[in-house]
């Protein structure tokens, strides 16, 4: 037992893909029961590559962070959670409780926002952001987002087009690539 042990590397392994039937129980939980309920938001987009080709096969968490925080739940999201899976133009759809500003407990807060966690084929680890709601983040100096450089924050904000409904495009990598965090 003289010798040095000789050690090999292992293969690394990619995320996904995702199968869209191990995914719909997640999906129709989503879907709160009522069309207009109040206090929810719709969120839509699309997941793009770097050449702005649709990911079909990626999937997203969204996690409402002031739920979270309070401690409160709606009876349609009891977990401030959903999950969803891109379509074959990578589209996605996701319905939330409306975050609300995180006390930081200092006198300070966070902006309403989602953590979002997006999984796809050729990643090897999953990618964190955040998304803020348009006309809902303004009036909070929030810690994250004021590092972010100004030019780069309209890649966190999802764009009102309509009552509730928001529209918000992730993109992987290029330009206007969405700011992901290192956690």
């Amino acid at each position: 037992m003289s010798a040095e042990p000789k050690f090999v590397p292992t293969s690394s392994q990619t995320v996904g893909p995702f199968f869209r039937i191990g995914l719909e129980h997640l999906i129709d939980c989503a879907v709160p029961s009522e069309p207009d309920a109040q206090g929810i938001v719709t969120i839509r987009g699309q997941v793009l590559d770097r050449d702005r080709a649709p990911v079909f096969d990626a999937m997203l968490e969204f996690w409402n962070a002031s739920n979270a925080a309070a401690g409160t739940s709606n009876a349609d999201f009891p977990s401030g959670f959903a999950r969803t899976a891109t379509d074959v133009d990578g589209n996605f759809r996701v319905r939330m409780t409306r975050p609300a500003p995180i006390s930081l407990g200092d006198g300070s807060a966070q902006a309403p926002h989602m953590l979002v966690l997006v999984f796809a084929r050729g990643l090897l680890r999953h990618l964190v952001s955040r998304v803020y709601l348009d006309g809902g983040h303004e009036d909070v100096a929030d810690p994250v987002l004021s590092t972010i450089p100004a030019d780069r924050r309209r890649t966190l904000i999802a764009q009102c087009d309509g009552v509730n409904s928001f529209r918000w495009n992730v993109v992987l990598q290029g330009d206007d690539e969405t700011v992901f965090f290192a956690w």
